[in-house]
């Protein structure tokens, strides 16, 4: 499929395909947390001794999973982070490449108050206005909302022609009951990553309660913003299948598939 940009000549087997080359820009990426008491639900699997293991003790981990790898991709990516209340407020306003910044951040995470009310619009204007001046040192900016509400569909008014960044949202959520409303939240937060995000922002929910849910999606957003393919045509993670070979024995041998998840 011809998308532009393509080689000259007409069709048939003569015609090139040429992409030209281009310079991914180096990111810098707020993290911005959902402190609501709803973090500090039970994960499904207790650490060790039995100890339980919160969403907000999930997220710990999965944020310094992934600050890590992707400075083991490109040392030069940065950081900063915020907490979402009522409003998103800064938790570490300097954009850092340092670990132990990041460390000192997660470290600094907590939630103790529920709130009956989320607006995105702070979060979205200090974007904007950090994302300017990224821009002006050849780099891209990117919002990465982890969001644990059941039953507060997140609020915002932002102008839609105004997209300086890009939003990605990872959703951690009860089962659905009539006491909540997930699915409404999701759509919430889908309409918000299509109102402001730059480049193929992507969303993952997961309401099974599994740490290991979480660190996949924050492994898939690894990929940059300017490298993606649309959300519906990631095929990752694969599940992992033992394939039969001619040393595996006769011809019809089960196979035995592991789930990915």
């Amino acid at each position: 499929m011809d998308r532009g940009g393509g080689g000259g000549g007409g069709g048939g087997s003569s015609s090139r395909y040429s992409l030209q080359p281009a310079r991914f820009c180096n990111e810098d990426i707020l993290i911005c947390v959902d402190v609501d008491l709803e973090s500090q639900v039970e994960m499904k699997v207790s650490g060790p001794k039995g100890r339980p293991i919160t969403r907000l003790d999930s997220i710990k981990q999965a944020i310094l999973l992934f600050v890590n790898a992707k400075l083991a991709i490109n040392p030069d990516h940065r950081f900063a982070f915020s907490v979402l209340a009522q409003s998103a407020s800064w938790l570490r306003k300097e954009l850092s490449s340092e670990v132990d910044s990041a460390i000192a951040a997660v470290r600094a995470l907590s939630a103790d108050s529920s709130y009956g009310h989320a607006d995105l619009t702070q979060l979205f204007r200090v974007a904007a206005h950090e994302a300017k001046k990224s821009r002006a040192q050849s780099r891209i900016f990117r919002v990465i909302l982890i969001y644990c509400r059941s039953s507060v569909p997140p609020v915002h008014q932002w102008p839609a022609k105004e997209k300086l960044f890009t939003l990605d949202v990872v959703y951690l959520h009860d089962k659905p009951n009539p006491e909540n409303c997930p699915q409404k939240v999701y759509d919430a937060l889908v309409d918000a990553l299509e109102h402001v995000s730059e480049f193929e922002g992507y969303i993952f929910e997961s309401g099974q309660g599994l740490a290991r849910v979480l660190f996949r999606h924050m492994c898939v957003l690894l990929a940059h913003p300017q490298q993606r393919c649309v959300q519906d045509y990631i095929d990752v993670p694969k599940s992992l299948a033992k394939k039969p070979t001619a040393a595996d024995g006769a011809p019809g041998e089960e196979i035995i598939v592991v789930s990915g998840q």
